[in-house]
């Protein structure tokens, strides 16, 4: 592990030359930690074909007043917490617009490394946050809560986990396994419908995605909660059955830099794939850099999170990628 300024990092993309990224002033430095997963996405292997990078992880050091919900984030992921959310109100992050918002926070975890299946470490059900390790949905979300506190200038814990559970789950209601969003088009449905993102794929020339979702069902012994559990393996059935009748789109992978323009830091980029059965096996934030260049800031396999500098680029080196899909966060 090499050392790198808190203030300007290289970040590696794929197959595309390094990218200077000069964040707002980051967290101190973080001791790598095991953390405490997702959906569909990110129980899958790294299909995007990411080579080993270095990593960086950030060290705190633990406030006088710093408090967890033990049932969902840990003391270190507090400390976490109560830093970017100090430097948010420092930096007066609130006055940003939405997007430069999401990109501001997402690149306070440049650097913190990738895990899969976080969620899927227990057999019960229970709210997992993690700010120390990420996969693709996990990071998603994670800088969505928070922008979406901010913007209320609310700086609470509570906020953000109860922000979390929302996102997460149909109606914001834990209620076992087969209430979390699995399917990431799914996700994108339940957040608009809920009013926390807009699905612009369709008014960005998305042309339909024909296919069945049933990843999941037909491959339930990849999953542990459904290979060691009949009910589970019913109502995920049940649920990709109801999602059969969903109208889903994409943005071709030839189509995405004519959509450039149309494009703003922090738009949630879903990578969509011809994988029988699947919708998206890679999720991440458009991030713009100074020069007006559409990347993309995202968790990714054995690379952790990092800026791929141009968006169309790092999709077509996505294993089976066929294009994306592309939701906006709803806010001021």
């Amino acid at each position: 592990m090499h050392k790198k300024s808190s203030r300007l990092r290289w970040v590696l993309s794929l197959g595309v030359a390094a990218t200077i990224v000069q964040p707002f002033p980051s967290i101190e430095p973080l001791r790598e930690q095991s953390a405490v997963s997702h959906s569909a996405v990110a129980e899958l292997p790294p299909w995007d074909g990411d080579r080993a990078g270095d990593r960086v992880m950030v060290q705190v050091t633990m406030p006088a007043n710093a408090s967890a919900n033990a049932t969902a984030i840990s003391t270190q992921d507090a400390i976490i917490f109560n830093r970017l959310m100090q430097q948010a109100i420092d930096q007066k992050f609130y006055q940003l617009p939405m997007g430069e918002r999401m990109q501001a926070i997402a690149q306070q975890f440049i650097g913190f490394s990738y895990q899969g299946d976080l969620l899927d470490q227990s057999s019960q059900e229970t709210l997992k946050i993690s700010l120390q390790q990420f996969d693709c949905v996990l990071f998603v979300e994670t800088v969505l809560a928070m922008a979406r506190g901010i913007s209320r200038q609310d700086y609470s814990i509570k906020t953000f986990v109860d922000s979390i559970q929302e996102q997460r789950y149909v109606n914001g209601e834990i209620n076992g396994y087969c209430s979390r969003l699995h399917y990431f088009s799914e996700w994108i449905l339940h957040n608009q419908k809920q009013g926390t993102i807009t699905d612009l794929t369709p008014s960005l020339s998305g042309v339909p995605l024909h296919k069945t979702l049933n990843f999941m069902s037909s491959n339930w012994q990849k999953y542990p909660q459904l290979a060691h559990n009949s009910a589970n393996r019913k109502c995920i059935a049940e649920m990709e059955a109801n999602l059969d009748s969903t109208s889903l789109r994409y943005i071709p992978h030839s189509q995405i830099r004519s959509q450039y323009a149309a494009l703003k830091p922090g738009d949630i980029v879903a990578i969509a794939t011809d994988i029988p059965g699947l919708d998206v096996t890679h999720t991440g934030l458009v991030y713009r850099s100074s020069q007006g260049k559409v990347g993309l800031i995202h968790a990714a396999p054995k690379r952790g999170v990092i800026v791929s500098s141009d968006l169309a680029h790092y999709v077509g080196r996505v294993d089976r990628a066929i294009g994306i899909l592309v939701a906006r966060p709803v806010g001021n």
